[in-house]
């Protein structure tokens, strides 16, 4: 069997979910020919630009125009002329990765963003390859962009993301709900306590995780002012050296900074809230480590159906009032009963081994075409 994953290196979900499917597969089915593929690496420069440098442009600095647009696709009828000019653009500025699937054809396309499938829809509708096309939805709802013609499978992350699914037509019995795939560092059980030697902090203070997603955007200061006499705080800046360098200065007792880090897990594991932005990739990584989300500074769109999706469970509280976080996690720290209630909600969403479910029903041949 020959399965390609692909992807588009806009923003880091895309890319940590297809890398979770591709390890995964290697690890456990050897025999297996896999590629990872990324379609911008071979694109025009002009479109590689737009999606990696023009969405985090946007998100940073104009969230109300990319709110309006993510609006506009949606609605019931524009969206069936948007997504042809869309695959005609599409189309015009991948062609390398056109030529990739039609040379190698292989058995299975597994897409972890939205625009693969619509271009291997293409070619399979037009004959040149006759690969099963497999979509996983790296978020909790759904644009019409994820829904093409031609998948076979769509892998939705919730309950919520099926019903969606559903809504805009397409058939129950082409859909499974697996989650969105995570690296299986997030499903380890680690020691709290030796974690905590190892990062040398106090095991029996309350621990906030703030994560600023890798836009490093969000009130993240403010919020660390507000909490660092009330709690052991650990800040990833991601990539915003500003606020990694203004923090650092502050020296606060119990206050971690950290940049660009590759043990978020461990953070995860020694802290009892997060407070981030609600990114597909992020929500499944916490949950899976039993983390109570607070969110701040939501992207217009798919954001803010993460957010209504985890509501509908009983999972998570946004905000953008940093008094009102402060608040909430006070109330937590002094009653902890309350958070061991409601991380029995997260038990119900979290699905740790979602990459693992899903390479599976890959290749032990559960996947017929649905059209």
């Amino acid at each position: 069997m020959k399965i390609v994953i692909a992807h588009a290196s806009a923003g880091t979900g895309h890319l940590k979910a297809a890398e979770a499917l591709y390890r995964y597969l290697k690890d456990n089915y050897p025999a297996i020919e896999v590629k990872l593929i990324d379609i911008l690496e071979d694109s025009s420069p002009v479109f590689k630009f737009a999606y990696r440098r023009g969405y985090s442009l946007l998100v940073k600095y104009a969230p109300w125009l990319w709110s309006l647009a993510f609006r506009a696709t949606s609605f019931k009828f524009l969206p069936q002329v948007s997504k042809k000019i869309n695959l005609i653009i599409d189309r015009l500025n991948t062609i390398g990765f056109s030529k990739f699937l039609t040379q190698e054809n292989p058995d299975v396309i597994i897409s972890t963003h939205f625009t693969p499938p619509q271009i291997a829809s293409y070619l399979k509708k037009t004959g040149r390859i006759k690969s099963r096309l497999v979509t996983v939805i790296t978020d909790f709802g759904v644009h019409p962009f994820w829904i093409s013609e031609g998948t076979d499978i769509y892998i939705a992350a919730s309950e919520f993301t099926k019903r969606q699914l559903m809504a805009q037509g397409i058939s129950e019995s082409a859909i499974r709900v697996l989650g969105i795939p995570i690296d299986p560092k997030f499903k380890r059980q680690y020691q709290k306590e030796e974690l905590c030697r190892k990062l040398s902090l106090d095991k029996d203070r309350f621990t906030v995780l703030i994560a600023t997603g890798s836009f490093g955007i969000g009130p993240i200061e403010e919020i660390v002012d507000l909490l660092y006499q009330e709690a052991q705080l650990l800040v990833v800046c991601a990539n915003n050296q500003e606020l990694y360098r203004s923090l650092r200065a502050k020296n606060y007792p119990g206050v971690g900074v950290f940049g660009f880090i590759d043990n978020i897990q461990e953070l995860m594991a020694v802290s009892e809230v997060i407070v981030g932005k609600p990114g597909g990739l992020t929500i499944s990584e916490g949950l899976a480590m039993s983390l109570f989300p607070i969110f701040i500074t939501a992207i217009p769109g798919q954001e803010s159906e993460n957010i209504k999706a985890l509501a509908q469970e009983g999972v998570g509280i946004y905000t953008s009032d940093t008094g009102r976080i402060k608040d909430i996690i006070l109330d937590f720290k002094t009653h902890p009963e309350k958070l061991i209630s409601i991380k029995e909600n997260i038990k119900k969403m979290r699905r740790p081994d979602a990459a693992g479910e899903i390479c599976n029903v890959v290749c032990q041949g559960s996947i017929r075409p649905a059209h």
